[in-house]
């Protein structure tokens, strides 16, 4: 079994660790799955929450990494991003989608959707399956109901735009497994 990710892993540049978790195991309270799909935010970007300074709202990406920054997007959904570099960067990884193996039942269940590819092909749509809420926002991903694990093998990457912004959409910040099913939307050759 691939060894845990701790907080040391988190503690280096947001775009050495977003690359880096694509293939990683993402588990939450036992429910998950292979990591396929993820966005770099550093703090530099106008795209990122925290580049404005620190607010109630983004208060966690500005401590120390290898914590959960849980956020509501358009009101309606619950987003997961992993806090990176040293304390005070305020950068960090949204996860965007999975490839489910672990706790299907569960995951359909919250999603009421039997067909795997639909369970975690997007920020929102991860969170509501994995059972992510605010109250996990500020929880250490190297503790429970966390267990992030390194992937087994080297996989190929993709690499292209970021979804859903309007600020420093230009930027190949997005990441992804190339050839995945389980994507939030293909990577345009």
């Amino acid at each position: 079994m691939p060894p845990r990710l701790t907080r040391k892993f988190f503690d280096r540049s947001v775009h050495e660790v977003a690359p880096e978790l694509i293939g990683a195991t993402l588990l939450f309270n036992g429910a998950g799955g292979v990591i396929v799909e993820v966005e770099a935010y550093h703090h530099t970007d106008p795209a990122a929450h925290s580049y404005r300074g620190p607010t109630p709202r983004n208060a966690v990406m500005f401590g120390p990494p290898g914590f959960s920054y849980v956020y509501r997007s358009y009101g309606i959904h619950w987003c997961l991003n992993f806090v990176c570099e040293a304390e005070g960067s305020a950068s960090a990884v949204l996860i965007r989608a999975l490839e489910p193996t672990a706790g299907l039942a569960a995951m359909r269940r919250r999603r009421r959707l039997p067909d795997e590819r639909a369970l975690c092909s997007g920020p929102g749509k991860l969170a509501e399956a994995l059972g992510v809420t605010i109250k996990h926002n500020g929880l250490p991903l190297d503790r429970p109901p966390f267990e992030l694990r390194a992937r087994a093998t080297e996989p190929e990457i993709v690499k292209g735009a970021r979804i859903g912004i309007t600020k420093a959409v230009e930027l190949p910040w997005r990441y992804g497994l190339k050839g995945s099913k389980f994507l939030s939307k293909p990577f345009k050759a």
